[in-house]
């Protein structure tokens, strides 16, 4: 059965037991989808309401882009974990000759490089539900404040939760240009996101406190 198709306490049983997988990247995927899908409430929320016909045609916007960065998400929830157990089957893989070493450490190699390429891809989706985030907590519906300022966290903590993946397999890859590119953009990233989420902070506070 997919991740995805299991009740919330079966994944949490899942998630809970001594399997190395699903773990922590797809955790960082969901908590970022959770976060899409509370910014897809508050919008509905604003386009349904007269009382915000000046900002429908926004918020109407914003909910598309919404749905499209969710529905991504929610499918690297699973995919994370097939990319982790593809790494696992690599070395799994027999090594008793000089061929056999050279097609498993290629398979590795092969196999790292998209487990890691993955959480990269979530974080980016991840800093969109977060730009998206501010906007329906700068300018959807008030009275589902506390929903949009938890949307940006939600997607602030699968960011990070992402990039942590994106690190622990970093040192495994022997291709040099292609780990200091991931390592630039997962920095650029993460640069963006720390930015956004005082921003996020500020206008909750604003609108909260």
């Amino acid at each position: 059965m997919m991740l995805i198709d299991k009740t919330v306490q079966g994944f949490i049983t899942e998630l809970a037991s001594d399997s190395s997988a699903p773990g922590g990247g797809s955790v960082a995927a969901l908590s970022a989808s959770l976060g899409g899908a509370l910014a897809i409430m508050v919008c509905r929320l604003t386009v349904n309401s007269e009382k915000h016909a000046a900002v429908h045609t926004e918020m109407a916007a914003v909910l598309n882009q919404a749905q499209a960065v969710t529905a991504s998400l929610t499918r690297y929830i699973d995919e994370d974990t097939q990319a982790f157990n593809q790494v696992m089957a690599a070395y799994k893989l027999p090594k008793a000759t000089d061929a056999e070493k050279q097609a498993r450490s290629q398979k590795i190699q092969e196999s790292t490089k998209q487990a890691t390429i993955l959480p990269l891809q979530v974080a980016e989706e991840a800093l969109k539900v977060m730009e998206l985030a501010a906007k329906t907590l700068e300018y959807g519906n008030p009275h589902a404040a506390s929903d949009a300022a938890v949307a940006g966290l939600m997607a602030y903590a699968g960011l990070r939760g992402a990039l942590y993946n994106v690190a622990i397999n970093l040192p495994g890859i022997k291709d040099q240009a292609f780990a200091d590119n991931v390592r630039a953009k997962a920095a650029a990233v993460r640069q963006q996101a720390d930015k956004l989420n005082q921003q996020l902070e500020s206008i909750g506070k604003e609108k909260l406190d």
